[in-house]
């Protein structure tokens, strides 16, 4: 194989790329970048590749949640705050019942860009180009919002960095604090419907606080009751983007993509012989791979090896997103060709993409139910195979949208209308997004009791 070069994506054909009215424009946009500072260090991405070793061994799990696509206009410390609240909430549910540490990695502080179906939108008999994302072009139905700006890749970068900035000090400024997390766990519980399925586990998790405390493991004796560690990631499509915010480790003298901790290529730009996987295979970052339910076991053993050619423990994830309809079917020989050839990798669900559906009155939605019975059968194939389900990745917010159906508030297709807010597809919201934790809860107990 030819020896990788930060560039050398561009000698290899590209999906889903907007097409610049002026590249000397992008070009000036792109040197503008590369003399911007990193937005992680390299430091804080072998943390998580650290830890995603682990997560590959069977001794953690992956919680990977955040927005469909982030908005500019939708960009206020609330939002952001609400977002990294209930990604806590999920993961000291899911770290109790799990009884392995969570690995925390947020869909924010990047994830502007979305790959399309389809280069264009019609509405009302007018076609114009498709939104591509806010680090692209404008969500708006206007035929000077929807042409692209590499200006806008400057913006992204400033949001991204704003950002990571408020979670830096959320993480470590006492809103992680335990303590805190479980009581607004508790709220949830006690306003619920299902209340009496979920006030178990719940006070569960109490008594083991106080215990804590009885034995004076406390804030004041141990920084992790009131601090957390929180990983960003986004989907590496816009490469030039991508590239701009790669730099060389000064002590490693190796390249990593600073533009995230973790960065995913999409079920649409994984080609082999394509530009995504060109780039990504060179950079030193844990990367992520969504895999659907076309794949066969030859491709994704060579896409495999294309992009962690050394076997390493905590490099490569694989987000499966097939549909409730397809997992059962499709999963198990992937599985079990991966474990045969000796692969290392975190065996993740996306259980969002597969269960998209049309709603009669035109809005996109995913019903809960369907999210659930494909996470219960990801849980199942790996309980079967022997294998590590290793993950979970959400579309989903910290605020009370109606985008996704049911749940135990029995959201209706008659009531996507009323908080209906996403920019791309529809995500969970607050509510389902905790009943859903409480539920991956039971599996991964029983997948914990399976391995004894």
């Amino acid at each position: 194989m030819k020896e990788w070069q930060v560039r050398s994506w561009r000698e290899k054909p590209i999906q889903q790329q907007p097409q610049y009215q002026s590249k000397q424009q992008l070009e000036q946009v792109e040197q503008q970048l590369k003399q911007f500072p990193p937005l992680v260090f390299a430091e804080e991405i072998r943390a998580l590749r650290k830890q995603l070793a682990q997560v590959s061994q069977g001794r953690g799990f992956l919680l990977q949640g955040g927005d469909c696509a982030e908005s500019f206009n939708d960009f206020n410390a609330p939002k952001i705050r609400d977002t990294f609240k209930v990604i806590l909430q999920m993961a000291i549910v899911l770290t109790f019942a799990g009884s392995c540490p969570v690995t925390k990695v947020a869909r924010m502080a990047g994830q502007y860009a979305k790959p399309r179906s389809s280069d264009l939108e019609q509405q009302n008999g007018v076609s114009l180009p498709a939104y591509r994302g806010d680090i692209i072009n404008g969500v708006e139905f206007d035929e000077s919002a929807r042409i692209p700006d590499p200006e806008r890749m400057i913006r992204a970068y400033h949001h991204s960095a704003a950002t990571l900035n408020l979670l830096r000090a959320f993480a470590q400024g006492g809103l992680a604090d335990l303590h805190k997390v479980h009581k607004w766990n508790m709220s949830f519980v006690e306003a619920n419907p299902l209340k009496a399925k979920y006030q178990e586990v719940a006070e569960q998790i109490q008594s083991a606080l106080k215990f804590m405390e009885v034995l004076g493991i406390t804030a004041e004796t141990n920084a992790t009751i009131h601090e957390t560690q929180l990983f960003t990631s986004h989907e590496a499509l816009l490469l030039p983007y991508e590239e701009a915010l790669t730099r060389i480790d000064t002590l490693t003298g190796l390249p990593y993509d600073c533009s995230a901790h973790m960065v995913w290529i999409g079920e649409r730009t994984r080609q082999l012989d394509h530009a995504h996987v060109e780039f990504m295979r060179g950079i030193h970052n844990p990367i992520g791979v969504k895999i659907g339910p076309t794949t066969s076991a030859d491709e994704l053993i060579h896409l495999i090896d294309a992009l962690n050619p050394d076997n390493d423990a905590g490099r490569l994830t694989l987000i499966t997103r097939m549909g409730a309809d397809n997992l059962a079917e499709k999963l198990p020989a992937l599985v079990r060709r991966v474990k045969a050839e000796g692969r290392h990798v975190v065996w993740s669900s996306d259980p969002m993409h597969g269960n998209t559906v049309k709603a009669e009155n035109g809005l996109k939605t995913r019903n809960f139910d369907a999210i659930h019975r494909e996470l219960r059968q990801f849980f199942a194939v790996h309980q079967a195979e022997g294998t590590h389900p290793g993950g979970v990745h959400l579309e989903m917010t910290g605020e009370n949208v109606t985008e996704c159906t049911g749940g135990a508030y029995q959201i209706a297709e008659a009531d996507l209308t009323q908080r209906y807010l996403t920019q791309c597809d529809p995500r969970l919201n607050v509510d389902q997004v905790l009943e859903l934790a409480f539920l991956v809860a039971d599996s991964l107990a029983e997948a914990r009791q399976g391995r004894g």
